[in-house]
């Protein structure tokens, strides 16, 4: 049990997959636990049921009542702050002096305490933006694990980040088990220590306190001078040392190493080993998640891109930037690494820049020192990276290929004035962008920023890259469908958002020069801004076909590409769409479904709307006589 919410009153707001999760791992650590959640019958009230019988349902409005002896509110990502049945309470909380946490917060502090008590100290790799976090997660994940180590992942991308864990604690074998680990690696690296370093002789004694610690027997009896063996006074568990019958404690270790120290060449102590905690968290995060949290800090993040998404959810851009902001933790140096895209303004504006310096009385700057750290910034993109352990892309002798940059060997890092970064920069090429078999530049950008992640914690780049080769990519994202007379279909369901969209356009016109789209697009809109739709559709789309509610608007906004001879309709259905797509694609062409809109206008969820144009895809075939 981890302690610091033993006893504690937790108010759970929201019953879905999070707001069970939390009110589980809540349980278990001994709180008492409240769950709120609107609806009569919320997706999760079963499980809770079964999971956590001790919990109290409340239903219907969110009285301020409810917050009576609680210490901590608990408050699931799918609910907006600002959302009228939660904000009073949520703001009285705080008024209070109430904690408003989230799961992550949760989770974050779950490492922290088990570091503290077992030494447990995974590494955390953590992958937000607007798009391709679920490609670039689920990549990550794969690329670690080829490279040896033991992965989670979690998150966003499902199962749940506290779920995850406890069921990694529970493989694990539970307390017992953490304190076995912790006993092994105590007592491997005495037998290190006495390996290198001899215990001192009679003329170099420890200090009397350190001696005294040494002499003592590892059990929990100790005998008196006269020989005899009397029963000692059991000390309160937390005084307990950590120690078997025949091991070292810790406490003796940690005497042994002040006293005698370890060599200048000598072993570090041993971390313990575990046998089924993660070595490595790859963690998808939402901006929902991200938003407000505290205490976070992963050893390596990235924030892929930034586009218009959830603005009914953070209010404008800059708090949704702000929130997206939060993957990184600290800014100090000494934190994780930022990976930054550089080819997205927005992303790279997130990095902390120098503070201006102070200004004197007239108006001009002072000639003072300002002490300034940034913090460790890997960037990637598809172009030439332009600073050591960058990654990028590069096209040579009509071939892309992603790259790393490394310094020249003969160079140094710091040039001349005036000297050129290529000067200064070799660039290792790592494998052929057409050697992936996830499609779209924008992919080729997504294995750019695993890489990164991945080898900001030490992951060899051989076993990755032959991982990387293999990696087919995630349902209904930018997924291959079938070829039909030379015209390709291609899913992207997951395409909810403009900016998902252009990114999925783009990407797939880099990788086949010459050839054209015929779009299907429309749905629910979530008030997005479409403009940013019209370049890469004049540009690249052979038609367009539009459905759903939003429909009406994008045929709008098409007027004047229609009217200057670009196929553009309006359909009742998916099905219709995408026949009168493929009538008029030409061969080497892609109908591509990339709505840039959710679907619940006509659909279940975006996995339904990509069985229906797979359906519809598969039709055509057998109309034409084709097997496939």
């Amino acid at each position: 049990m981890l302690n610091a919410l033993a006893s504690q009153s937790v108010l759970v707001l929201g019953l879905g997959d999070s707001g069970l999760a939390m009110a589980d791992w809540c349980a278990r650590q001994g709180a008492r636990v409240q769950v709120w959640d609107s609806r009569d019958a919320a997706p999760q009230d079963t499980a809770l049921a079964e999971r956590v019988p001790g919990a109290q349902r409340l239903r219907g409005a969110l009285e301020l009542a409810a917050l009576e002896g609680v210490q901590r509110v608990l408050k699931s990502p799918g609910l907006a702050p600002h959302d009228a049945r939660i904000a009073p309470l949520l703001s009285a909380a705080r008024e209070r002096g109430i904690a408003v946490q989230g799961e992550l917060d949760l989770f974050a502090e779950a490492l922290a305490a088990l570091k503290a008590r077992w030494q447990y100290a995974p590494a955390v790799l953590a992958i937000t933006g607007t798009n391709g976090k679920t490609t670039t997660t689920a990549l990550t994940g794969l690329l670690c694990a080829a490279a040896g180590r033991r992965v989670a992942v979690a998150g966003n991308i499902g199962p749940t980040l506290l779920d995850t864990l406890r069921e990694a604690l529970e493989a694990e074998g539970g307390e017992a088990a953490l304190d076995a680990a912790v006993q092994a690696a105590a007592d491997a690296t005495a037998a290190r220590l006495a390996a290198v370093q001899p215990l001192p002789t009679d003329d170099e004694a420890p200090d009397a306190d350190a001696a005294a610690m040494l002499a003592a027997p590892a059990g929990p009896e100790a005998a008196p001078e006269g020989g005899a063996e009397a029963p000692v006074a059991a000390p309160d568990q937390a005084e307990l040392p950590l120690v078997d019958e025949q091991g070292v404690s810790l406490a003796q270790l940690d005497a042994m190493l002040q006293t005698h120290g370890l060599p200048i060449d000598g072993p570090p102590p041993l971390p313990p080993q575990f046998a089924a905690l993660p070595q490595v968290w790859v963690l998808e995060l939402s901006s929902f998640q991200l938003d407000a949290v505290q205490g976070f800090q992963p050893d390596a993040a990235v924030v892929l891109n930034l586009t218009q998404d959830h603005l009914d959810w953070h209010g404008d851009m800059a708090a949704y930037g702000a929130a997206k902001a939060r993957v990184f933790g600290s800014a100090a140096p000494d934190a994780g690494l930022w990976v930054i895209n550089r080819d997205d303004p927005l992303v790279e504006a997130l990095v902390p820049t120098p503070p201006p310096p102070p200004m004197g009385a007239r108006g001009k700057p002072l000639k003072v020192t300002v002490k300034w750290s940034p913090p460790r910034v890997c960037r990637f993109g598809l172009n030439a990276p332009q600073a050591p352990g960058d990654f990028g892309l590069v096209v040579e002798a009509g071939m892309a290929w992603l790259v790393r940059a490394l310094p020249a060997d003969d160079t140094p890092i710091k040039g001349k004035r005036g000297a050129k970064a290529d000067d200064e920069l070799q660039l290792q090429r790592l494998m052929p962008a057409d050697a992936l078999r996830i499609r779209g530049r924008h992919n080729a950008a997504n294995a750019l920023a695993a890489l990164a992640l991945a080898t900001a914690i030490g992951c060899p780049l051989a076993p990755m890259l032959h991982a990387l080769r293999d990696y087919r990519g995630e349902p209904h994202r930018v997924e291959f469908v079938l070829n039909l007379g030379g015209v390709d279909f291609v899913d992207d369901s997951k395409g909810t958002n403009v900016g998902a969209t252009v990114a999925a356009i783009a990407g797939l016109a880099a990788d086949r020069e010459g050839s054209r789209l015929s779009l299907l697009l429309g749905g629910d809109g979530k008030g997005q801004d479409f403009t940013p739709l019209l370049e890469p559709i004049r540009q690249h789309a052979r038609a367009v076909a539009l459905i759903g509610r939003d429909g009406p608007a994008l045929l709008d906004l098409l007027a004047p590409l229609a009217q200057a001879g670009l196929p553009v309709a309006l359909h009742a259905d998916l099905p219709a769409a995408t026949r009168w797509a493929f009538e008029r694609a030409e061969p080497g062409d892609t109908v591509l479904l990339s709505p840039a809109c959710a679907s619940l206008d006509m659909f279940k969820n975006y996995a339904h709307r990509a069985e229906v144009f797979v359906a519809t895809a598969r039709e055509i075939a057998a109309d034409r006589g084709e097997v496939l």
